[in-house]
């Protein structure tokens, strides 16, 4: 995926249309990130001493998006995709014998999913619950696009420390 392939944001809308087109607009940019990149390569823990890669940032926003959209707010019960380990770790960053390809599907799967629950939902003002704490659509959406934000952060680094590509 190249930069012209990302959904451009809304600069003129509602609240919801703006929100959840910049939130496109970072989902769109962690897979241009990625883009034509080699299994390997997206294994790579390539800033040390970091543990992170592009593929782990791919597994963990999977987790993220089912925790927040059909968790917390949709109410649902799913269970992780990356489950912990027996040392009791979550395992999306272990990503040595992972397969790229089951993993981004699992993650635009995720999306789809997610999208589908925003556009279900009547308001921004829906809530969702994590034990005994409320959260709005409207909150969600504005945490997910800084969970994005940062780990595209990451994958910048990653990316150009892997075969010299940079820009946003």
């Amino acid at each position: 995926m190249n930069g012209e392939q990302r959904a451009r944001p809304v600069f003129v809308g509602d609240e919801r249309a703006t929100l959840t087109s910049v939130l496109q607009w970072q989902r769109d940019t962690l897979m241009m990130k990625c883009a034509g990149l080699t299994d390997d390569q997206l294994r790579l823990k390539a800033v040390a001493p970091s543990g992170l890669s592009l593929l782990g940032l791919v597994r963990h926003l999977a987790e993220v998006e089912r925790g927040w959209f059909r968790n917390v707010l949709n109410g649902e019960d799913v269970r992780g995709y990356f489950p912990k380990n027996e040392a009791g770790e979550w395992t999306e960053f272990h990503v040595e014998d992972a397969d790229p390809a089951e993993s981004f599907k699992i993650w635009e799967d995720t999306c789809a999913r997610s999208r589908a629950i925003v556009e279900a939902a009547e308001s921004l003002d829906v809530r969702g619950r994590y034990g005994d704490e409320r959260y709005s659509l409207h909150y969600i959406l504005a945490h997910m696009i800084e969970e994005y934000a940062r780990h595209n952060g990451h994958a910048d680094l990653l990316r150009e420390a892997i075969d010299g590509t940079t820009g946003e």
